[in-house]
């Protein structure tokens, strides 16, 4: 499930790091090549992530994680053989519907082979495949594309992903669902009685939307990063790939690892703790988030990359494992789906789009260049503190609220 993961970020992510260079061969404005690139894969992945979730929290998930996989990984391929912009946009969109059946029925995969106390250390493990994934589409895609042209880079992570499926369906057991809770439900929901519960956990409300602005800020932030190297220090597509990469791979890994170890330790176990750290790395990281973009020197920018990049994958795991601790087990599909739903909204609709159209308005009539696209990112990056806000609302509900999931009860409405 990992490698999963990292496939799917990889063949999310590699458009950003050849973006410029599509930008600029299909003639578009920034806001244009933002909607091209990632609305299209964010709208069907919303359309269809969640009816394949409430498919996987009644039915087996491991065929719909594989023929997911093989659906996506068919598309990226499919990007890389476009010669138009129509072309372009429907291997996005397949792109789209196709990672709707990944992470959701995976995470569900995974707690089924933990209890809930070990879930935050298990999802952190799973949440290794981010940076790699990151490192794929960034330092490994840059490099090909820098080498053998920017329709390369897709083929590069398409290829391998339709191995892995076929892996996927050839390898891995369906575990029984439930057999880690300490009071399996065996019956299943309807999908208004599922959406109705999540609104009354009112943590995991806030657990999703912290998780979601952190998308919106550390994701979108790194989605126009190798576009803002470009213009603002005249680096070409490798290097700017080379660079953001390796702090994915090392610092990502790191961020990962290390939380990882932290939810492995027993003063972890409480879940308030898990919010309230996870709430205070973010709020750390926004300040070099801020000064990464404001400074005029690259050396600055670099150890700034260093110190926020990592942040953006020590909330994953963590966040993961709270949605599915604060879930039943027929439910934990469904609430994966809005968690990574409303990720996928901050990050790959509303980042791309704002910033740019931030940075065309910031530009004028001259059209965006790199002080534009600076002022742009200058806006986004504050907004972790925005995140943090919503880890300090769970705190206060999150144990009940985890019990409450744990005895399969009914939630009664409670007033925000």
């Amino acid at each position: 499930m990992c490698l999963v993961y990292a496939v799917n970020i990889g063949a999310r992510y590699v458009v950003t790091t050849v973006f410029e260079p599509i930008r600029l061969e299909l003639a578009l404005t920034d806001s244009g090549a933002a909607f091209l690139t990632g609305v299209p894969l964010a709208l069907f992945y919303v359309a269809f992530g969640i009816p394949v979730a409430w498919l996987a929290d009644r039915s087996n998930r491991r065929n719909i994680v594989a023929a997911s996989l093989l659906a996506w990984s068919a598309f990226t391929v499919f990007c890389g053989l476009a010669v138009s912009y129509w072309q372009l946009l429907l291997g996005r969109i397949g792109v789209g519907v196709g990672e709707a059946g990944a992470t959701p029925p995976s995470t569900a995969i995974v707690s089924d082979c933990f209890p809930a106390e070990r879930r935050p250390m298990a999802l952190s493990v799973f949440a290794l495949g981010a940076p790699f994934g990151a490192w794929l589409g960034a330092n490994f895609a840059g490099a090909i594309a820098q080498e053998h042209g920017w329709r390369s880079a897709f083929y590069a992570l398409g290829v391998p992903g339709l191995a892995l499926g076929a892996l996927v369906w050839l390898t891995i057991r369906e575990p029984r669902r439930g057999r880690m809770d300490a009071s399996a439900t065996v019956s299943t929901a309807t999908l208004g009685e599922t959406l109705g519960f999540l609104w009354r956990q009112r943590a995991a409300f806030h657990v999703i939307m912290a998780s979601g602005v952190c998308s919106l800020w550390g994701w979108g932030l790194v989605w126009w990063t190798p576009t803002f190297l470009l213009r603002s220090y005249g680096l070409n597509v490798a290097e700017a790939g080379a660079l953001t990469g390796n702090i994915h791979l090392v610092g990502g890994i790191g961020a990962t690892v290390l939380g990882a170890w932290l939810m492995s330790r027993p003063f972890m176990l409480d879940p308030h703790r898990v919010v309230r750290v996870v709430g205070l790395v973010v709020a750390c990281s926004t300040v070099p988030s801020i000064l990464a973009y404001w400074t005029h020197s690259l050396a600055f920018a670099r150890w700034m990359f260093w110190a926020y990049i990592p942040a953006i994958y020590f909330f994953i795991g963590p966040c993961m494992a709270l949605v599915l601790n604060l879930a039943p087990s027929h439910m934990r599909s469904t609430f994966t789906a809005w968690s990574v739903l409303v990720g996928n909204v901050f990050n790959l609709i509303v980042a791309p789009q704002v910033v740019g159209a931030l940075s065309d308005w910031f530009g004028g009539a001259g059209g965006a260049d790199a002080a534009s696209l600076r002022l742009a990112l200058l806006v986004l990056a504050p907004t972790g503190l925005w995140a943090t806000w919503h880890f300090l609302m769970a705190d206060r509900t999150i144990a009940a609220d985890i019990r409450r999931a744990a005895g399969g009860a009914v939630a009664a409405p409670v007033v925000a």
